[in-house]
């Protein structure tokens, strides 16, 4: 699966010739036990919770993964215009929603503004 991801709206030296529809990705977690008791340690004396910074990073990992699968279930092999969002989601259970999402498109290389054109 080789689909190129952009935060912008468009891919240099190429064109878009589809627009596919939003793709998205979403992962709720709550830490583990363990990370739960060494972010909670953590929080008494300062600093930087690194067990809470390795559930997010999961987080936004699968999240990823799961908008690369989307995109390429619809046929893309881009997107751009892409996003992450996070949230946390309290009450009885602590967790962390991370959400990201963006346009699929179908691009091709633009032989004529292509990236190794001099201008």
């Amino acid at each position: 699966m080789n689909i190129n991801v952009t935060s912008a709206n468009e891919f240099e030296g190429y064109r878009i010739i589809k627009h596919l529809g939003i793709v998205q990705g979403l992962i709720v977690r709550s830490p583990t036990i363990v990370q739960g008791l060494l972010g909670g340690l953590k929080s008494i004396i300062g600093g930087n919770v690194g067990a809470y910074t390795d559930m997010c990073q999961q987080a936004r990992r699968q999240a990823y993964e799961q908008i690369l699968q989307h995109a390429y279930e619809v046929g893309a092999n881009g997107i751009i215009g892409f996003r992450y969002d996070a949230s946390e989601l309290g009450g009885q259970m602590s967790a962390t929603e991370v959400f990201c999402y963006g346009t699929a498109v179908e691009i091709e290389p633009d032989e004529e503004n292509g990236p190794f054109r001099y201008r």
